[in-house]
């Protein structure tokens, strides 16, 4: 049988593993940096947990498990002519997790007791999504979550927007930054008056880079909303000017919601904040029409996207008030980012950013003539490891040609040829496989010329 790949999946080799690796300690490091501690959760979850948090269109796209073992035998007629939707639910109890915040909801709330409040955690493994594939989109991928959970203090948005330019800056990508409130999603939706229907305003305006204007409308009035709602909408997309003009238009267009007022006062005090901080808003766009479909986000957005590629979002995030009162625990708002690796990854490679000598993990390698030779070089490949040099040896009695060619696949950047004149002398010999360039060097030597 031809072996093949799932749809929307990959296999990543050893140099992919170098790169994505990069990118995982890069942003690992920054989330150290800022307090915050590391945990994992199960790659399956129960339905019950995943589903009605996402939306609608995210429950469609989750992966159920079917049940083990003869899972149809209970399965009546009238259950199979009832659909698929409750169908799904007699034949199927878990699914893949859909990203990482909700299974950290439900760790939070079933480890509440023996956690430090505020609770500063991040999390990078993979999440699974029924996407159709394309560029940038995959059925499998990584992500790298940060949150703050147990906590309403703004402090926390401030300091996600801090770590996104840290990030970015230490990955070299440059970006752009937009920020808003789903508060003031809920303030445009009774503006127009369409209160209530602010999920559905955030569902089809999250579209907008993808569809465009018209479509979003379109989408808005089959879903119920009347022709002078989507009058009074129309002139929040031509709201423009510097990050405070926008501020004040948004002021006038929300005087008489409440809720509206609360996320421009919300998002005026992170911006204070950063100022605080000292952060420059060069790169920060105020965005009334970023919504970010996901339903249980409640505060503050955000969504990153590379300046110089085609390319989604890369990172974003935002403020959720409820998510762990769907178990049972109310009262604990959390704030979080989530950095796509693949889409980090596929910028870096199409900008040509990743560091040059990033695919090589092993510096040395120790040529050999035979087994005399081998054995002669077993305490020395100790030797270099315990000096901190990442250090092999070739297994095999084989032609030196042959084991210089293996070096020169891995890209390794020094090999170490002993022979019988080498290990009566001690001196060996020290090949640059980059320039070319041999030397006659002691052990000690070649230690402290790779350290």
């Amino acid at each position: 049988m031809k072996p093949s790949l799932v749809k929307g999946t990959r296999d990543f080799g050893p140099d992919k593993m170098v790169r994505r690796n990069y990118i995982f300690d890069t942003i690992k490091a920054v989330f150290q940096k800022f307090g915050f501690q590391p945990i994992e959760t199960p790659a399956m979850e129960n339905l019950s947990t995943l589903m009605g948090k996402y939306g609608e269109e995210g429950d469609q796209l989750l992966f159920k498990i079917l049940n083990s073992g003869n899972f149809s035998e209970k399965i009546t007629q009238n259950e199979l002519d009832e659909g698929a939707k409750k169908l799904t639910l007699k034949i199927s109890e878990k699914g893949l997790k859909y990203d990482l915040t909700v299974p950290f909801a439900r760790f939070v709330v079933m480890n509440r007791n023996d956690l430090a409040m505020p609770f500063k955690r991040y999390q990078i493994q993979p999440v699974w999504r029924g996407d159709r594939p394309q560029r940038g989109r995959y059925r499998e991928f990584y992500q790298c979550d940060a949150d703050v959970v147990g906590t309403d203090s703004l402090v926390c948005e401030a300091e996600i927007v801090l770590m996104i330019h840290e990030v970015f800056k230490n990955l070299g990508i440059n970006f752009s930054l937009k920020i808003n409130n789903r508060k003031i999603l809920t303030g445009l939706s009774e503006a127009i008056g369409a209160a209530g229907q602010e999920g559905n305003l955030a569902v089809a305006i999250d579209k907008l880079d993808k569809i465009g204007k018209e479509k979003v409308l379109e989408e808005l009035a089959e879903k119920g909303f009347s022709m002078e709602s989507l009058a009074k909408l129309d002139p929040v997309f031509g709201i423009s000017g510097t990050n405070q003009e926008k501020f004040i238009k948004l002021e006038e267009l929300l005087q008489d919601s409440e809720t509206g007022k609360k996320g421009i006062e919300e998002l005026r005090a992170v911006w204070n904040l950063l100022q605080s901080f000292g952060q420059t808003e060069e790169n920060i766009e105020l965005d009334i029409t970023l919504a970010r479909g996901l339903s249980y986000y409640t505060g503050a957005i955000f969504e990153v996207k590379a300046l110089e590629v085609q390319m989604g979002s890369i990172s974003g995030g935002g403020r959720y008030d409820n998510l762990t009162g769907t178990f049972g625990v109310a009262g604990l708002s959390g704030v979080g980012i989530s950095f796509g690796v693949d889409r980090i990854y596929d910028v870096l490679e199409e900008l040509n950013l990743f560091p040059e000598n990033n695919s090589v993990t092993t510096k040395l390698l120790l040529c050999h003539f035979g087994e005399k030779e081998l054995n002669f070089a077993l305490p020395l490949l100790q030797k270099a490891r315990l000096a901190g040099i990442n250090t092999e040896v070739y297994p095999d009695v084989s032609k030196i040609k042959k084991q210089l060619d293996y070096a020169d696949k891995k890209k390794i950047s020094y090999v170490c040829i002993i022979g019988s004149e080498e290990m009566e002398t001690g001196k060996l010999t020290l090949k640059n496989m980059i320039t070319g360039e041999q030397e006659k060097l002691t052990f000690e030597e070649v230690i402290s010329k790779l350290q």
